[in-house]
């Protein structure tokens, strides 16, 4: 007897809680995780999990994130098939708009691949085409707005768990700070580790060519620089990568597939960066491959994206930033050896603990009446034009 795929239910669990330390980069800070689990189940009992966040302020009261999922998303999730939602084309409309607002299309992405994990007993770096389930990992603190000493810290635990390849946030206004962090993690991790900066485009691109020629002629040799400049300044991408052959060019990770392929026809990159969305993840790689490009993974949610880093061609790594969330997960993605290992239970393999359902789940939270306007969600892209 044929399968009833059909998923017919859904559950939100909301969870709020300060971080470890700030994490944020030259642009933004965070102190705070604010996320949802997405959980889509199938008249079977098959139960597909992804991840939705708001980075920087909290995400809505449970109560309302149900209200406006109820009315606007599962009309159009509700009484379809896994597979065919993953296999849909869809024509954007309205220009380059793709996503949802908190990146619910993510999490909903991610727990129809769990979904098909699942109901055929696959691991999804094997469903997904790997074979092999080790993938390098590098280590990231997040840490622009740490002191040198607490960031030379994060990077010396990252070197006791095996990590040999490390990227440091960069972009401040004085060049000075910029060569003393960098020296206080070479000073942890080692001059021969591979050393990758990250500017989150900082930076003019005549800028960056000034600064990656003084950090190479400091003694620093850096692998990759990653976002020097604006992620759609396509020439000026272009003209970094021109003028600092001895660095590799890793950005597009804030793109859509449409300006993916704009960076590659400028020749604006030497490594695409990918994350989050598995099925754009997944055209994004095929298009890098097609021009001999190799990709890297950006941070995901709980290290997900281990499966894509697995299963793709000419990864050059996942990151991996030590995030304070793992405690919610019954078993997290390993590291070892400064490799991230695949789950090899079906699906993507991660599941919510039962302390993270009945202890650590925040339903609400409280915004001052005169700050509300700043936690209103943007117009929401209904998912009908992301489904038909």
């Amino acid at each position: 007897m044929t399968q009833d795929l059909t998923i017919d239910d859904y559950q939100i669990t909301r969870f709020d809680f300060p971080r470890d330390r700030v994490i944020g980069d030259s642009q933004v800070r965070s102190e705070r995780v604010s996320l949802a689990a997405l959980e889509l189940i199938t008249k079977q009992g098959h139960a597909g999990l992804g991840f939705f966040f708001n980075n920087f302020f909290p995400l809505p009261a449970l109560a309302e994130l149900k209200r406006w999922f109820e009315t606007e998303i599962a009309p159009h999730v509700l009484g379809q098939n896994p597979f065919s939602l993953t296999n849909r084309l869809a024509r954007p409309r309205g220009g380059n708009i793709r996503s949802l607002p908190y990146h619910v299309d993510q999490a909903i992405d991610q727990a129809l691949w769990d979904l098909q994990g699942k109901i055929l007993d696959l691991p999804l770096y094997r469903l997904l085409g790997g074979q092999e389930k080790r993938v390098l990992a590098y280590a990231s603190c997040l840490g622009f707005h740490l002191t040198h000493t607490e960031v030379a810290s994060l990077f010396q635990q990252a070197v006791q768990m095996g990590f040999k390849a490390f990227k440091v946030k960069v972009g401040h206004r004085d060049l000075t700070w910029d060569l003393t962090r960098l020296a206080h993690v070479v000073e942890v991790v080692g001059s021969g580790a591979r050393l990758m900066i990250d500017a989150n485009e900082a930076w003019s691109p005549k800028e960056a060519i000034s600064r990656l020629h003084a950090y190479r002629e400091a003694g620093f040799n850096i692998y990759w620089v990653e976002d020097p400049c604006l992620r759609d300044d396509f020439a000026g991408l272009a003209q970094v990568a021109q003028a600092v052959p001895f660095c590799r060019l890793n950005t597009g990770e804030y793109l859509s597939l449409h300006d993916k392929h704009k960076l590659i026809e400028h020749r604006a990159v030497d490594i695409l960066n990918a994350h989050g969305h598995i099925s754009d993840t997944l055209k994004a790689t095929w298009l890098a491959a097609e021009y001999g490009l190799p990709v890297s993974l950006g941070n995901t949610p709980f290290e997900l994206g281990v499966h894509l880093a697995a299963a793709l061609p000419e990864v050059e790594g996942i990151e991996y930033s030590f995030l304070n969330y793992n405690h919610l997960l019954q078993e997290p993605v390993q590291f070892i050896d400064g490799y991230a290992l695949a789950p090899d239970r079906p699906g993507h393999g991660l599941a919510l603990s039962d302390k993270a359902r009945t202890t650590y789940a925040q339903p609400d939270f409280a915004i001052p009446a005169d700050r509300l306007a700043e936690f209103v969600p943007p117009a929401p892209v209904k998912l009908g034009q992301l489904l038909k």
